[in-house]
């Protein structure tokens, strides 16, 4: 398979510098990666550094807490889109959630996919601190929402993407729904785990580390 199109090459680290953006997007070039995800402050840089690329730019909405209030979340996303982003990866209010205050939760992924064009929507669940219950009814949520991603994790949590998370949100989730399993996803041989269970995207760090070895892997 051509395994860079599945990878959303990551940069999200909070003392990131310019230089290691110009490296992403010089690496995701290179190993034609689907993506560059980076801070909102860098989508300008990426965007220019990946013009004449078919690699596009993702940035993140509400990350990595995701307590902020549904119109700021569009705002950021709007902003995001001006500056140059394909795709926009959104954390949901996990207490929201685990209140039960599930029309919240729906109406924040609403606010921000009215107000991306039909732009790529991914939204970030944080399965690490979600039940069996709650990852399937956030699934749901985004079945209900018509979003293009489900999103395991933004890479702060006490853990990343496991094939649990992932086989609980395949057999959950409606046609049109993807899922991009991120967080923790370091070799190979663990991407293919998870895109054999139902994985279409992969948002990790380690892109080059994973495609170098992908032989010895195999």
């Amino acid at each position: 398979m051509e395994i860079g199109k599945y990878i959303d090459h990551t940069n999200l680290k909070m003392d990131a510098r310019e230089k290691d953006i110009v490296k992403l997007c010089e690496e995701a070039i290179k190993y034609q990666f689907e993506t560059v995800c980076v801070h909102p402050y860098y989508v300008s840089l990426a965007k220019e550094l990946l013009k004449n690329s078919n690699v596009g730019v993702c940035s993140v909405v509400g990350f990595p807490l995701g307590m902020n209030t549904p119109k700021v979340k569009a705002f950021e996303a709007v902003e995001a889109l001006e500056n140059g982003a394909d795709e926009i990866d959104m954390v949901i209010n996990v207490g929201a959630l685990k209140d039960k205050d599930y029309d919240y939760v729906k109406r924040e992924i609403e606010e921000v996919r009215d107000n991306i064009e039909g732009k790529v929507l991914k939204v970030i669940i944080e399965t690490s601190l979600l039940t069996e219950k709650e990852i399937i009814k956030m699934t749901e949520i985004c079945n209900e929402t018509f979003v293009n991603f489900i999103k395991t994790s933004t890479g702060f949590g006490s853990r990343g993407a496991s094939v649990e998370d992932v086989e609980i949100i395949n057999k959950h989730k409606n046609d049109l729904l993807e899922i991009k399993a991120s967080g923790g996803i370091k070799t190979y041989k663990f991407m293919n785990e998870l895109i054999e269970k139902g994985a279409s995207r992969i948002g990790t760090s380690n892109g080059v580390a994973i495609v170098t070895s992908m032989k010895k892997d195999e």
